[in-house]
Formats: structure tokens, sequence, C-alpha cells
């Protein structure tokens, strides 16, 4: 594995990061800092865009949507998009080095899971290109109606700090592929992966002016993007609060469309005649605590049946245990840190509530110090047992390392933990019972269900989820309708 280049992105951190919008670069006069999450040091400082910044972008991305994009034949936008997965593979440590700097995730996390997919997924949505095709409507005699997707337009793609260039990149590929210009624009916590992204394809693709954008910045410049009347799209990943915000600022504004992936507390089921039960406690830790516990899908609600209830609980307390918490670039650390220090209160005081609440806390619970004097944002990882389904910590998206284990004594008492929740992202269970698996599986409300593998994705799979945790679907052939307009045509012959 190449190592991290920490000497390079030194240098690169070296001065005011901008953003980029109409083929340019552009300062500000205010600027914020993003600060690395190990130590609590700052990085750089980063420009903020204005309103009066979206308005420029959105006048360029418009420009570009009508003209010179406009024209590009099938093949050279399939050619782009491939380069775009090259230019990601060819700089793979530099912006895994950005990711953890930023972020806080281990090194590996970011090399090995976060940066294949960003570039692959260019590739499998350049291969959808030339292959969506229209329909042929069976109307009566003496007319023909046919239909054909258009680009929607202008996409905003407001993009969250857990997969800050990930998710970007699971917005962007399939925006461009069938035709749209795009804004993106990161999270203030981490912005560094998109501004070096636009950066390469500045230098090494070649797309026309404004067909790529990245503003980067607070929530003036997102409600600008939300409410501005040349913007067609919103797509938007992040929290609840800030989706149904959204969605009225759509409704106030031109009614552009929205999708939204939002909130989750997943249940995972794990019934006492499921096989191998150390490897699946072993996955489920996995699934819970990677990435420092800030997933939206991670099955935050263990529901363990009676008689396998302790010897599970007391596997997570040992995983636990060994986890160490530490710098991202060394390779003995397991859990970085979370994202920034507004996020650690967050997680902590979810801690004390579960205290509070009266469930058992059996590991964790507590910062851990071994950050740079003690100022690192470090949670150690934390179970709690005998959890109600009335508690806040069973009931709130804390998004971090904390997981709420409940016991249940049948399917039905199972299934009634698991769906009584304003969520719907994510489910698991596993059993032996392959008759129990498509019963649950059928009757889970969540967008995507996990049998007996907690945690699966490809790009060929739809991923999104029902109730409160959000509208329409990323990955897939899914994803294309939400980035394309339908249009009926009709002929009379």
């Amino acid at each position: 594995m190449e190592q991290p280049k920490l000497n390079w992105a030194k240098s690169w951190l070296g001065s005011e990061k901008n953003f980029y919008h109409s083929g340019r670069w552009h300062s500000s006069s205010h600027t914020s800092a993003t600060l690395n999450p190990t130590d609590g040091t700052e990085l750089c400082r980063v420009a903020e865009a204005s309103s009066a910044d979206v308005d420029a972008a959105a006048s360029a991305a418009v420009a570009a949507a009508k003209g010179e994009w406009k024209n590009w034949t099938r093949r050279q936008r399939t050619v782009a998009l491939q380069q775009i997965g090259a230019v990601i593979r060819d700089n793979r440590a530099e912006l895994a080095t950005l990711e953890s700097l930023d972020n806080g995730k281990t090194y590996q996390e970011s090399y090995f899971d976060d940066l294949p997919e960003s570039a692959d997924v260019f590739d499998y949505y350049a291969g959808w290109i030339d292959k969506l095709y229209g329909e042929n409507a069976p109307v009566e005699a003496g007319f023909l109606n046919f239909t054909r997707r258009e680009p929607v337009g202008v996409c905003a793609l407001i993009v969250p700090w857990n997969f800050p260039l990930l998710l970007a990149c699971w917005k962007i590929a399939p925006a461009l592929a069938m035709g749209n210009t795009v804004i993106v624009k990161p999270s203030p916590f981490t912005p560094l992966t998109l501004i070096r992204l636009a950066e390469l394809i500045h230098e090494r693709v070649g797309l026309p002016p404004g067909v790529f954008n990245v503003l980067t910045g607070g929530v003036e410049c997102g409600e600008a993007l939300a409410t501005h009347p040349q913007i067609n799209k919103i797509s938007f990943t992040g929290s609840t609060p800030i989706g149904k915000k959204i969605v009225e600022s759509s409704g106030r504004s031109n009614l552009k469309s929205v999708s939204l992936e939002l909130g989750g507390k997943s249940p995972n089921i794990i019934f006492a005649d499921a096989p191998n039960l150390e490897a699946i406690a072993d996955r489920a830790f996995t699934a819970m605590f990677s990435h420092k516990g800030e997933k939206c899908t991670e099955p935050t609600r263990l529901l363990l049946e009676d008689s396998i209830h302790d010897k599970v609980v007391e596997q997570l307390v040992g995983r636990a245990a060994k986890v160490v918490c530490g710098n991202p670039f060394d390779d003995k650390t397991t859990q970085g840190p979370q994202c920034h220090e507004a996020h650690l209160a967050k997680v902590l005081h979810y801690i004390e509530l579960g205290k509070r609440e009266g469930a058992k806390l059996v590991a964790g619970g507590e910062r851990d110090t071994v950050g740079a004097n003690g100022k690192g944002y470090f949670v150690r990882p934390t179970i709690f047992t005998g959890v109600k389904a009335n508690m806040k910590i069973a009931t709130e998206e804390i998004f971090g390392p904390v997981l709420s284990v409940f016991r249940f004594s049948g399917e039905a008492e199972a299934l009634q933990i698991a769906n009584d929740s304003i969520y719907g992202l994510a489910a698991g269970l596993y059993t032996a019972d392959i008759s129990r698996a498509h019963r649950l599986a059928n009757e889970l409300d969540a967008g995507q269900v996990f049998v007996n593998h907690y945690g699966c994705y490809d790009f060929a799979a739809p991923f999104g989820g029902f109730k409160q945790s959000g509208w329409g679907k990323e990955m897939a052939v899914h994803s294309l309708d939400s980035y394309t307009k339908l249009k009926s045509i009709w002929v009379k012959y």
C-alpha cells in the first residue's frame, strides 16, 4: 500500500483554499477554518461562498446546460466520466490522506473503503449513458406515443461530512451521466477532498466551464442553493431536520425536485438458531463501529433473542475493549476521532442520557483522551444493554459509536421492536430458518433488508430508505429517475 502523502498534504494545505465555478477559482472575504479532529488544530482556511456566489455558479451551470455540454455526444460524456474515475484512482493516496485529515476516519478506511468506490461509480454510470431507453406506449390507433428522458438541468448536490468524497461521487456520476450540470456543496467540516477533486477535474478532464462546480461554505450557501430559482434539483444526504427544511425551501421557491437520504436507527435482529454466532457477532460489531459509528445505515439497535443475549453481549464487550483510538495514520489505530467537536459533545450527551434513563452501560461510555494534548475528539465504543423502546438512545439518531441492545423472546416481539421507529433506512436479520427470513424481510419497514450479512452494497442495487429516512434511491438504474425528467410525446398519423 502506498504510504499516506502527509508531506504532500502539508504543502497543499499551506494556502487558503478557494471554491470553483464557471471553470475558475474564486476567493472570498469570508473564510472559515477546517480542523484536524485528531488534535483540534487548524488544517487550513477555506473561502465561504455567499448567495451572490451561488447566483454566479447557477448562471454558469445554466449556460453550460444550454450550451456546449448539451451538444456533447454520448460517447464524449462516457469518456469524461471514465477519465474522472481514472483521475481518482491515480490520486488515491492523496485523496485518502485529505479525507482522513479532515474527517478523522482511519487512513485504511479512507484508502480501502471510500476511494475505490469513489472511482468505480463513474465507470458504472458511464456504462448507463447509452443504455437508458424510452418507451413506446400502447395507445389507440392513429397515434404514436413515446417517451424520452431529458436532463433535469442544474443539480445542487449537498454532501455530508461522514463520507465526503464517496457520497459526492454517488451523486456526481449519475447527474453528469444524464447530461445535467452540477453544483456540489461539501460540508464546511470536510471540504478538502471535493476541493482537490475540482482541481484534478479542472486540470485533467476538460469539462466545459460551468458543468462541474464546487461551492464551499455554510448556512448562507446551503439556503441559497435550496431556494435558487435557476436550480432544478436538490440531492441531499444528511440529517432528517435539515432534509425537512430543504423540502420547505423547494416549496417556497420553484418546486425544484428533491431527493433525500436522511437519518437512520437501523435494527439488527439475531435469532438463536443463527449459525456461527461468533462470526455474526463479529460482523455486527464491525457494521456498527467502523468509521467511528458515523454511518446512516449502521445497526445501532441490536436485537438479541433471550437464550443468546448474554453470550453475544460478552463477545461485543470483548471486541470493544480491544479497539485502539488514535491517530488515523497509525497502523495500530482501529478507530479515529469523531468528525468535529460539536458532534463529540452530542455523542457524549446521548451517553449521559442513556445512563440517566436506566440503560446498563457495559462498555465504553467515555471520551478517550489519546489525542494530542488530550484534544482529539475520541469516544470509546459504547454499548448499552437493557434498553427500552421509549429511551432516547433507542429512538433518536446518535450517529456515533453508541450501540443499544434489546432482548426479545419471539419473532413477533422482534418485529414490533424493529419497526418501532420514525426511521426506515435499513434493517438486518440472522436466522437459519429460510421461511422466517422471507417473512421478516417482507415485514420489516425499511428500504434495505440484509439477511444473514448486515451491510451489503453494490452499484447495481438501489440504496435508500422509507419513512423519515428519505425520498428516492441512490445507485443502480433507480437513481437515474431523479436526474432525468420524463417527457411524453404524441404524434398523430
